[in-house]
């Protein structure tokens, strides 16, 4: 298991290997160990990978400063107790997982199920005003009944507010860094983040000694986008990078609420922009947000019925797979769906909207479907 997790690492180390061509290696060749002892000639057969990139693949994967530096890694993990998530892992973020660009490792440190029942990010302004720090708190107060995992950056302002908010309300945090376990930035929010390992968790896709450079940010924040079933944006100016995440998660098919501010409250501008974009459903409090998502604690069960399709009907084999789906359960979520049937996040949308048409399946809030009855 060592030696397997040794060679996981050292693989996402390698110099011009994205996640996609991570998961690619693994996949035609059965584990990231084999990938190290491929030849040129094999990388080739790999779909998608021209022979040049198979040059340059043989060539890095032949780095043994790679392998030194998966051992220093790892002997990291062991001394500081964090958990090591494999993209086919159990434990991995099942919803990040369906995004295309999922990370292939994270680095996790905390107690939470990173595949809760409901998971929001929330998101917003490192330089919120009275009003965004109020509506924060509010909001996580309301939900705290829900048992919901907030998820957001750790970073100053909304961020933090959050997590704060979650650890006073009982909820689990987590909070997702762009750099590795071996510091905390800002350096101010030590002393939460270690709260929040008790009551939630740290999470991350670098390595030790990793600094929370400018690019990482944006890697970052796909990663609080694609793990969460909602994402809020509470404050943000009109070129806020809020705006950014808010934009990733609409890329993978997530539910995005934006809370309105007065039209000249340049602190709003964004979220305003969102919501008058249609990017963004406009709420006001909590309620809002679990009467769209369909997680009111006082709905009643629904009475099973039989599950018949109106007839006649001529469904095509990928229509079919969709509609299979669908029968396994009583709802499913869209990201499922795609899971299930195997096929992309565009595809699924332009059948379920054929179906649809068709009479022969019906959306619920929350990116639902369902059988019609």
């Amino acid at each position: 298991m060592e030696k397997d997790l040794l060679y996981k690492i050292a693989l996402t180390l390698v110099p011009n290997i994205g996640d996609a061509t991570a998961k690619n290696l693994i996949a035609f060749f059965g584990s990231a160990e084999k990938a190290f002892t491929q030849s040129k000639q094999k990388l080739i057969q790999i779909p998608g990978i021209a022979e040049k990139t198979a040059s340059v693949l043989f060539s890095n994967l032949g780095n043994k400063e790679v392998l030194l530096r998966a051992e220093k890694e790892l002997r990291f993990i062991e001394e500081n107790k964090v958990e090591v998530l494999f993209i086919d892992d159990e434990n991995y973020p099942r919803r990040l997982r369906y995004c295309s660009d999922a990370p292939v490792l994270l680095y996790y440190k905390g107690n939470a199920n990173l595949n809760a029942d409901k998971i929001i990010s929330v998101v917003g302004t490192r330089t919120p005003s009275d009003y965004g720090m109020q509506i924060t708190e509010k909001l996580i107060e309301d939900l705290s009944g829900t048992g919901a995992l907030i998820v957001s950056g750790l970073a100053y302002g909304i961020d933090v507010h959050s997590h704060q908010a979650s650890l006073k309300n009982k909820l689990d945090t987590v909070g997702v860094v762009a750099h590795g376990h071996d510091r905390m930035y800002p350096a101010v929010h030590s002393a939460i983040a270690r709260k929040m390992e008790n009551q939630g968790g740290i999470l991350t896709e670098f390595i030790s000694e990793t600094n929370p450079d400018r690019e990482n940010f944006p890697k970052r924040n796909r990663i609080v986008a694609g793990m969460c079933d909602a994402l809020i944006v509470v404050e943000t100016r009109i070129k806020g990078g809020s705006l950014i995440t808010a934009e990733i998660a609409n890329s993978y098919n997530k539910d995005v609420f934006a809370f309105p501010g007065r039209s000249n409250d340049e602190m709003s501008s964004g979220c305003n922009a969102f919501i008058k974009r249609n990017k963004a459903v406009l709420i006001e409090n909590a309620a809002d947000l679990l009467y769209v998502m369909n997680w009111q604690e006082n709905n009643e069960a629904p009475i099973k019925k039989s599950r018949q399709i109106p007839l006649p009907i001529n469904l095509s084999n990928k229509e079919q797979a969709i509609v299979d789906a669908i029968k396994a359960k009583t709802t499913i979520h869209v990201d499922e769906i795609c899971h299930t049937a195997g096929f992309t996040t565009s595809e699924t949308a332009g059948l379920l909207l054929q179906l649809e048409f068709s009479n022969i399946i019906k959306s619920l809030p929350g990116k639902l479907y369902t059988l019609n009855q």
